[in-house]
């Protein structure tokens, strides 16, 4: 009888030194960024006393645009605007209590290097409009924070829509969303196409840069972003989206 052949052992598990390091680190990043959120969340509230009342809000922001020439806007938020808008810079909007979570956990980390993680949400980005005069440096952020929380428990999701798009700056002396299409395109916002709309709401995060009439390139690349995000959040299909990217803008009214 021929001898049984010897049993094969799996190999053991070969030892990855840049695997367990990876690991450390990662641990390490976790511990950090829970110490840095602790102590973002013990200087909002060390600041929420300091920080003002917003139950003005709405007449700040009817000063701030009258005296930039701008003109409220009239009747609802168009619905295309409120998507593409929603979409590009807070998709939670409506689930949060003035500050996102997610953006939160960024927010530390952006403290420490100095740069903009992204993450602020409506609410946030009108109180450094209103009340901080769009300052962007530590302290005004942290009061930021604590404004946007007071914001989301004094007005509706549909006012601080409206005093958002009101105080916001678009490019090319707009202030406020009627002003720049009426400036832009020729049209009141709620006559916006998908194109007009994704190209005016891509010139918030940075209006001078993306100025469709000194910089259509950017202005269009901007505008793709958006429209990515529309096809994200399931408010676009892809084809709809590539179709609304060829379409011309019609600026000047043209």
């Amino acid at each position: 009888m021929a001898p049984a052949p010897p049993s094969v052992q799996p190999a053991p598990p070969s030892f990855r030194p840049g695997a367990s390091r990876g690991r450390r680190l990662r641990r390490r990043a976790v511990r950090a960024a829970a110490g840095l959120l602790l102590l973002l969340l013990v200087a909002v509230a060390a600041t929420w006393s300091s920080t003002p009342g917003v139950a003005d809000a709405d007449e700040r922001v009817a000063e701030r645009l009258a005296g930039l020439g701008g003109e409220p806007l009239a009747g609802d938020v168009p619905p295309r605007i409120r998507a593409a808008l929603l979409a590009t810079e807070d998709s939670h909007f409506g689930s949060h209590p003035g500050i996102d979570w997610r953006g939160v956990l960024r927010a530390p980390l952006g403290l420490v290097t100095g740069t903009d993680q992204g993450g602020s949400t409506i609410h946030q980005q009108l109180a450094r409009v209103v009340y901080e005069d769009g300052a962007t440096d530590v302290p005004a952020k942290v009061r930021a924070v604590a404004l946007a929380v007071k914001l989301h428990a004094t007005w509706s999701d549909e006012e601080i829509l409206r005093m958002y798009l009101d105080a916001v700056y678009f490019g090319h002396g707009f202030h406020g969303v009627r002003t720049a299409a009426q400036g832009y395109f020729g049209l009141e916002p709620d006559e916006l196409d998908w194109a007009q709309a994704t190209m005016l709401v891509g010139l918030v995060q940075a209006p001078s840069a993306y100025d469709p009439f000194e910089h259509p390139d950017r202005a269009a690349a901007r505008q793709g972003h958006v429209l990515d995000r529309l096809v994200a959040v399931g408010a676009l299909d892809r084809a709809e989206a590539d179709a609304v990217a060829e379409q011309p803008w019609g600026l000047g009214g043209g």
